[in-house]
């Protein structure tokens, strides 16, 4: 009896590439992001914070980058930017908000 070694090999490499894709599907679904970001009322408007593991890292009362001490208009808007701040955290970028992004986002200031 002899066994055709190519046909059984070839098997068994697209059911292990199978299982290898599997097993990294499941593991990215899993893969939990930490941060966590929120807005906040403030006297004046609205604010956003930005934890990492229930520990907050980013507290943003007012409008970055503009001359005056103003808080954002909206929710949404403190929102819109908590959200571009957390993308650029969890890419390991810095989170340095620039004018430009808030005319993008298309933040009243």
């Amino acid at each position: 009896m002899t066994i055709n070694t190519k046909r059984f090999f070839r098997c068994n490499s697209r059911k292990n590439l199978l299982l290898i894709l599997l097993v990294a599907q499941l593991a990215a679904c899993t893969k939990s992001n930490k941060l966590k970001s929120e807005t906040f009322k403030t006297a004046s408007g609205w604010g956003y914070s930005i934890a990492y593991k229930d520990k907050m890292i980013i507290r943003q009362s007012i409008i970055p980058v503009i001359s005056d001490s103003k808080s954002f208009s909206t929710e949404e808007d403190a929102l819109k930017v908590a959200n571009l701040v957390e993308k650029k955290l969890s890419r390991n970028i810095s989170p340095t908000v620039t004018k430009n992004d808030l005319i993008l986002l298309k933040i009243k200031f």
